[in-house]
């Protein structure tokens, strides 16, 4: 009973001291086995390990493609038209052993901090480099400056054990103040272009204008150029019928034209006429003929 009474707890130290030695690495992590804050193994592969119980600890990473998103920064290319620029990175640990060495417990959270201060560094040297104009950065055709800041900053993260897998230019804008500058000069280009359309436009309003008056005055013109000889004709062709009218009885003639005399004189308008009793005006109704 005595034997049994001691087995027991000495069962269950050897139970939590086996199980506190096991440890699991998932396949998406890396493992490493410190004692005293020293490196004493490795466990980069999937699977059941082991571990000294209360002296070594078990530290992990993630060993996937991880992302990290760069802080807005201003560069200068150059043309010296200042830019607003930000980037993304994905990277992986590569080496998990000098990620450790380098970056101690501050973990991935101390190495994202230099790797940040890595990646915005490349991104000023590259875009400010020589030949890099603000209109290659603002192009489509940038892949190749992202590119060289990805291989340049790759080299100096493999100090902390760090592989840079891509870099992108997430952002690349005018600053606020050169943006309104910008749009001001945009506005003034297009107000021009604008005025230069309008001016264009009356230009050529203007020559329609004229040619439609010309084609008015020629029009009108024409008009009565043809209303005179159709009135000269129509003229000739009255006095033709009044001289053969005339011809025929030239003393109806006379006694015609007197009535039309009469009626033009004797308007309501003329009140009065004076003339001497022996006048011809009125030979038509003082001698014997008006009788007839």
């Amino acid at each position: 009973m005595r034997k049994m009474t001691y087995l027991v707890p000495v069962i269950v130290i050897a139970v939590v001291g086996i199980m506190s030695s096991l440890f699991v690495v998932d396949e998406r992590e890396k493992a490493l086995v410190l004692q005293f804050g020293q490196i004493k193994a490795v466990k980069e592969e999937p699977g059941l390990s082991f571990k000294i119980p209360m002296i070594q600890e078990v530290v992990r990473y993630d060993d996937r493609i991880l992302s990290l998103d760069t802080d807005t920064i201003e560069v200068t290319p150059s043309d010296d038209r200042r830019l607003v620029v930000d980037a993304f990175a994905r990277y992986r640990i590569a080496d998990v052993v000098q990620f450790r060495q380098a970056v101690g417990a501050g973990g991935v959270r101390l190495a994202e901090e230099r790797l940040s201060s890595i990646l915005n560094s490349k991104i000023r040297e590259v875009l400010g480099a020589d030949q890099v104009t603000s209109d290659t950065i603002l192009s489509e055709n940038r892949a190749e400056l992202m590119v060289r800041i990805r291989d340049q900053s790759r080299s100096e993260a493999r100090s902390l054990g760090l592989d840079v897998v891509d870099v992108r230019l997430k952002q690349t804008n005018l600053p606020a103040q050169n943006l309104n500058a910008t749009f001001a000069r945009m506005r003034a280009e297009r107000e021009r272009e604008a005025a230069d359309e309008v001016a264009r436009g009356n230009e050529a309003a203007q020559r329609v204008r004229a040619l439609a008056d010309r084609t008015v005055v020629e029009t009108l013109s024409e008009a009565e150029r043809e209303a005179q000889v159709v009135r000269g004709e129509a003229d000739a062709e009255r006095n033709a019928i009044f001289a053969e009218a005339f011809g025929a009885d030239p003393e109806f003639f006379a006694f015609y034209r007197s009535l039309q005399a009469y009626e033009n004189a004797l308007q309501g308008s003329n009140s009065s006429m004076v003339m001497t009793p022996d006048s011809e005006f009125f030979d038509y109704l003082k001698s014997d003929q008006a009788g007839q």
